[in-house]
């Protein structure tokens, strides 16, 4: 089987789609970001890049704050809407029915449907050219109850999380194997 050959660009599917909320509980948005991940383990780090024309750009550079929301099946209309309204025009909030819940370290709200809120400190901004990187300190991630087990973990095979893979958006399917399995030995 050969490859063929495309013109360098973003291809790196699938990808998250998260709404980040910023601002405060009085004046927030919501935007929807695909580029975003993890950088660091210890600190815990993460970062989200952003257009600078975006209305929540100067907000996060400002505040210096954001929140990443995972998103699941029931967010996803929600999550496609957020990423093509404009927070100048519209509360994203109001009209996506999205409740607005108090975090514990900044003074972004959490979305209260999201299964994971993930609050984050500005640390750095990198420019980038089309995008500016804004990289996040982890204060806290904030779980809802729901998908938390019995043994007290976080269940994530229950949360029916999105991604986004190419101009569509995927349910996540079901888990194939864990950290390690490759290599575990069997049990006799």
């Amino acid at each position: 089987m050969s490859k063929v050959k495309w013109k360098a660009g973003t291809f790196e599917y699938p990808i998250p789609a998260a709404l980040v909320t910023s601002g405060t509980m009085e004046n927030s948005n919501v935007m929807t970001v695909a580029w975003t991940g993890v950088l660091n383990t210890d600190p815990a780090m993460v970062y989200i890049s952003v257009r600078p024309s975006r209305y929540s750009y100067n907000i996060i550079k400002d505040s210096k704050e954001f929140v990443i929301n995972l998103t699941n099946e029931k967010l996803a209309y929600a999550t496609d809407w957020c990423g093509v309204k404009s927070g100048r025009d519209v509360d994203k909030f109001k009209e996506m029915h999205l409740t607005k819940q108090k975090a514990n370290f900044v003074k972004c709200p959490l979305i209260e449907e999201s299964p994971v809120s993930v609050e984050c400190k500005v640390e750095k901004i990198v420019p980038l050219g089309s995008h500016t990187m804004f990289i996040g300190k982890v204060l806290s991630i904030d779980a809802d109850e729901k998908y938390i087990d019995d043994n007290g973990a976080f269940d994530i095979s229950k949360c029916n999380l999105i991604a986004y893979a190419n101009g569509g958006y995927y349910a996540l399917g079901k888990k194939i194997g864990t950290f390690g399995y490759s290599v575990r030995k069997k049990k006799k």
